[in-house]
């Protein structure tokens, strides 16, 4: 089942609220394709390096344990592993849908228990001909007894694996994309660093991420462009974010969509007007 998600009356994206997705990939709502308003796919699902790779998601791999990313789990002292540890992401009903956006309530179960409940908001702006912003915020809520903590490889004794969060799956092409923010450029230069918004740029598209709350700006960013081209914001970089019973974690992240390769210029004034 899906919704199209329209901008300046056009679809720009498919968000899938129900797949039919093996447990091993841990199944969760994702936006595949994303496109550019001139019709450019920017986002891949299920690719071959990947497979649990989805479009754009909130995707974490260790909640208390529990894995929400799909895959193998790095374990400490004995490196991926395939584990019987898989969530799931339900969704549970629409407090709002609309052409170009919608409110969406989640819950994230494994072994046969809520442990998050997920308020989901993602809205589609247009910002010239040319480009256009996806606002996407999730607030994680723990209603249990416990209290939780979600984790990382980083946090279990990969370094430099500090993914979990919002990600981006962009798509493989012939050439590895370019990636900068403000400041720095390459991929070794911006990942596991803060910066206000990065770029990442493929021979005719450019996805311009900026966080958008100050948990957020805070959170540093999880760049790939050779092995594959992916970006995610990270919840948990190198220790353990804590989730008390009834304490809520928000997040939200606003991507510009823009057709073209956009320099260092173009970039930030898209980020100023799309945070505007």
């Amino acid at each position: 089942m899906n919704v199209l998600l329209r901008c300046a009356g056009r679809p720009v994206a498919r968000y899938l609220h129900r797949p039919d997705l093996a447990l091993r990939l841990s199944p969760r709502p994702y936006l595949h394709p994303v496109t550019t308003l001139g019709g450019t796919p920017v986002t891949e699902e299920r690719p071959e390096d990947h497979l649990h790779h989805l479009g754009v998601s909130v995707a974490v791999p260790d909640v208390s344990g529990h894995n929400f990313w799909g895959g193998r789990t790095y374990v400490r002292d004995r490196g991926p592993a395939d584990l019987d540890n898989h969530g799931v992401q339900y969704h549970e009903g629409w407090k709002l849908r609309d052409p170009d956006g919608f409110v969406e309530d989640l819950s994230w179960r494994a072994e046969g228990r809520e442990l998050l409940r997920e308020r989901r908001t993602v809205a589609a702006t247009e910002l010239t001909a040319t480009a256009w912003a996806l606002d996407f915020t999730f607030s994680l809520t723990n209603p249990g007894p416990e209290n939780l903590s979600i984790g990382s490889p980083a946090t279990n004794g990969r370094q430099g694996a500090g993914y979990g969060g919002f990600f981006w799956r962009a798509p493989r092409q012939a050439a590895a994309p370019g990636v900068f923010t403000a400041d720095v450029q390459g991929e070794s230069s911006v990942h596991g660093r803060v910066a206000d918004w990065l770029a990442l740029t493929g021979p005719d598209w450019t996805l311009v991420f900026a966080g958008a709350t100050e948990g957020t700006r805070k959170d540093p960013w999880f760049v790939r462009t050779g092995e594959y081209p992916g970006v995610g914001s990270s919840l948990v970089w190198d220790e353990r974010l804590p989730i008390a019973t009834g304490a809520t974690v928000v997040r939200r992240v606003v991507t510009v969509v823009a057709d073209g390769a956009l320099g260092r210029g173009e970039a930030a004034a898209l980020v100023r007007k799309a945070l505007s």
